[in-house]
């Protein structure tokens, strides 16, 4: 599912700045993947330098990464302030796990994927359904051939007050179900909602004892409808090496640790090709489709999720590559781990090279997301500092804005008004600084970095590290007025999000009254 808009200072807007967020409980007996020097498994430490190297200078942004090779992690990284502790937001990844769901489900003997999808769903079903409403299977829903339209699913309402499953079975179906590809997100909710049907749970709880535990994949959340049903197509929440341990469970054809957890018929089943997408050689959208798994060139298979989060499984060279990115261009990252890694897979052992995995080791232990950049100090800082700007009503929600203080180290502070209540930001130069958000009553992790761009533009970056998006701000401080302009890395096609203008309020000389 591709990203709608959400305005990182408006969320600071509507909420409140508390302390930095506590360390995440990982469960210290979930089994980690065994580690091991790239070179033990066939790969160089130069090529895997080369590859981290290439990404920071082509792709605006990779957040994490992990290698795995014969099962062994033989490279990983994480860019600050992005963490192998945290979760990220999965995206579309999410369907190949509830993808995994069916299968499970099908092997427990609560369905096929010959059903019908109107059995499951009699009372929310239409009066008098189509032909081809009526035709539709859960094959079809696994494998994006429901036959409808692109625009007929377009904006489809997952938030809606009432059933999203009866919204579903509303729609025009145009095509003879199993015979045309439109990529169909609401049809893997709708999965997600058979799993749910069949099992009594929703497809988080289905399957927390049948894969997350099994894999050590400590405290998942997925999203849900507001029926309560786990939105399936995007939604989950996981690490990266939950990722990784996904993909090598699939490579592994469904065994972990001397266990079937999901049937090997599955697993083939699922990321077979059943579904063209396309004729275009070049293209790793147009390789065919599976049960909610992508083929890729070079006969490989993926997950994968909106601005490049990635779980890409290679049976021919016996690996797995997690990435979770922000990034606007999501073949970029697959063709810089075709053109890099590909090539430095090989069939047997290299000799050690503790030169070239030493200089690996230091450049994975100081990675970094840029921030923003900019002096650190503004000779005219303290002509505005304390002074309160108000703002006629805006996109951003923003009543008032008021920098508190700027520091000659660079950090600056806001006081920012919505709803008549003051929040609180402080931004560093040339670092993150971490912060959390009140949203919706919970904690979301944010980090903040800041820049003089001029003597009177203050530039503010703020990265919500659980997620792909970062926002920028230009705050331009001119004679009386503040001019504001908002842009975020990713999602809808024209980034640039708002532009308004608020006006010194006289008087104010600190910082006002809480």
């Amino acid at each position: 599912m591709r990203s709608a808009h959400v305005s990182v200072l408006a969320l600071v807007l509507a909420c409140a700045l508390i302390g930095a967020p506590p360390s995440l409980r990982v469960n210290a007996a979930a089994p980690a993947l065994p580690r091991s020097m790239p070179e033990a498994q066939g790969i160089s430490s130069a090529a895997l330098l080369g590859f981290v190297e290439e990404a920071e200078q082509k792709l605006d942004a990779l957040h994490s990464f992990m290698i795995v090779r014969h099962g062994q992690v033989v490279a990983e990284g994480w860019w600050s302030p992005y963490a192998a502790a945290e979760p990220h937001m999965l995206f579309s990844l999410s369907k190949s796990f509830t993808s995994t769901a069916v299968g499970l489900a099908i092997a427990d003997g609560k369905l096929s994927v010959e059903d019908p999808l109107l059995r499951f769903f009699p009372d929310e079903s239409p009066a008098e359904p189509s032909t081809n409403l009526k035709a539709m299977r859960v094959r079809d829903l696994l494998t994006m051939s429901t036959g409808h339209h692109d625009e007929d699913i377009k904006d489809f309402p997952f938030n809606a007050d009432d059933s999203v499953v009866k919204k579903f079975l509303t729609l025009p179906v145009t095509h003879k179900p199993g015979t045309f590809f439109v990529y169909n997100t609401p049809a893997t909710y709708m999965l997600s909602a058979i799993v749910q049907k069949v099992t009594g749970q929703t497809v988080l709880d289905y399957l927390r004892p049948r894969l997350f535990e099994p894999l050590g994949i400590d405290h998942p959340t997925w999203n849900a409808s507001k029926q309560g049903i786990s939105l399936g197509g995007f939604g989950l929440s996981i690490r990266t090496e939950d990722i990784a341990k996904f993909g090598q469970l699939y490579l592994q054809k469904g065994q972990w640790q001397g266990k079937q957890l999901v049937p090997a018929a599955w697993v083939e089943d699922a990321t077979s090709r059943h579904m063209s997408n396309g004729s275009s050689p070049t293209s790793d959208w147009e390789q065919g489709y599976g049960y909610q798994f992508w083929r890729c060139r070079h006969g490989f298979y993926r997950g994968d999720g909106a601005h490049g989060q990635f779980c890409i499984v290679m049976p021919q060279y016996d690996a797995v590559i997690a990435i979770t990115s922000g990034t606007r261009d999501m073949g970029s990252v697959m063709n810089l781990v075709w053109d890099r890694i590909i090539p430095a897979l090989k069939a047997t052992p290299l000799a050690a090279d503790r030169a070239a995995h030493d200089k690996l080791a230091a450049k994975l232990a100081t990675l970094t997301l840029k921030p923003q950049t900019g002096a650190p100090s503004s000779t005219q800082a303290g002509t505005f500092t304390g002074k309160r700007y108000t703002f006629a009503t805006n996109p951003e929600s923003i009543e008032s804005l008021m920098v508190d203080s700027a520091t000659a180290g660079g950090d600056v502070s806001f006081t920012i008004r919505s709803a008549g209540v003051d929040q609180h930001l402080t931004a560093s130069a040339g670092a993150w600084r971490k912060g959390s958000l009140l949203i919706k009553g919970a904690a979301e992790p944010i980090a903040a970095s800041g820049g003089w761009t001029a003597d009177d533009t203050y530039a503010l970056k703020i990265a919500r590290y659980r997620t792909p998006f970062a926002t920028s701000y230009r705050f331009h401080f001119t004679g009386e007025q503040l001019v504001v302009d908002t842009e975020q890395n990713v999602g809808a096609a024209d980034t640039r999000l708002a532009h308004f203008t608020g006006t010194m309020e006289t008087g104010t000389t600190g910082r006002p009254s809480h």
